[in-house]
């Protein structure tokens, strides 16, 4: 652990892949090779070593912490004297697009469900709250899709709430990434599961989009929030390398938005990337996205590999 030097001021605890490996103690690895395949994102393989170095350790962290917290409102009601409803725990999950946060998701998803004392363990993307596309074009904001004044946060927040309240059962729009818009009449339910993981690019974000002023922030009902960080130069790297690969799958389909870029040459899939990177995406992550990092409770920071290098956990 760095507690030393110039980082001793920091408010979070620095540790090494080996130093936060040893964490893990003697939890149990859970998930097979050919479980873990279905898990993992396009480009990015995550081995049972990752799994066990880096997310056993945060599964027992974040077990530990849903243990207390279900502790803490069992105390709650004894002392109101009321019944006990179950509140699910929320856990937020934030950084860049083509950064392997909806692989971090799922695998996190995957081991806490193995935990005995939470088995019901639920996934939701706030792409499910993008606006749909013909209101992104008729505010002239197509081009915009993915920073915050894309979402409707509003509903986000409801749904959120809706869940910390204790409803029986809450649902949240279908976002298709094949037609790149939301499916109408389409919904995830949502029926009070143990630990609720919501997962997006701007969760951790605190200031109101443009013309909205929420009086409450999406981070607001998190009892956890990761942020998945790389060099800015390796996720570059890492979405062009997804480009490519897309235009062999998703970008091949007929339904598919993007169907016209699945021709593209080696070289030209290169040059379309790399200028939406700098476009939107670089634009995103550096004045929405990055700003938040050190709101999250852990980072996890990831080398040229996907492979997590260093975890900083908030003291």
């Amino acid at each position: 652990m760095t507690q030393n030097g110039q980082h001793h001021l920091s408010p979070y605890i620095t540790f090494t892949r080996a130093e936060w490996a040893r964490l893990r103690d003697a939890t149990p690895l859970p998930l097979t090779e050919e479980e873990l395949e279905t898990l993992h994102g396009l480009n990015e393989r995550v081995s049972l070593e990752e799994v066990s170095d880096i997310y056993l350790p945060l599964s027992r962290l974040l077990n530990l912490y849903v243990a207390a917290t279900q502790n803490l409102h069992r105390a709650t009601h004894t002392f109101l004297g009321s019944r006990v409803e179950k509140v699910p725990y929320i856990i937020g999950i934030a950084g860049s697009v083509a950064v392997g946060k909806s692989t971090t998701a799922r695998i996190i998803q995957a081991l806490l469900a193995r935990w005995p004392n939470h088995p019901q363990v639920a996934l939701v993307t706030t792409d499910g709250f993008l606006y749909p596309n013909r209101v992104l074009e008729a505010r002239g904001i197509m081009h915009r899709k993915g920073f915050p004044e894309s979402y409707d946060v509003r509903a986000l927040l409801r749904f959120l709430a809706d869940i910390k309240s204790g409803a029986p059962e809450v649902r949240a729009p279908v976002y298709s990434h094949l037609r790149y818009d939301i499916v109408p009449d389409e919904y995830v339910v949502i029926r009070q599961p143990d630990i609720v993981i919501v997962e997006g690019l701007n969760v951790l974000q605190t200031h109101p989009a443009p013309g909205d002023r929420p009086r409450l922030f999406v981070s607001d009902f998190f009892d956890f929030s990761i942020y998945v960080d790389a060099d800015e130069r390796d996720i570059r790297r890492w979405y062009i390398e997804r480009f490519q690969t897309l235009r062999y799958t998703a970008f091949s389909h007929p339904e598919s938005y993007f169907r016209r870029y699945a021709t593209l040459s080696d070289a030209q899939a290169r040059e379309v990337a790399a200028s939406i990177w700098e476009q939107i995406n670089a634009v995103n992550l550096r004045e929405n996205i990055a700003p938040t990092r050190y709101r999250a409770r852990l980072i996890l920071e990831k080398g040229p590999d996907h492979a997590v290098v260093r975890v900083h956990l908030r003291k």
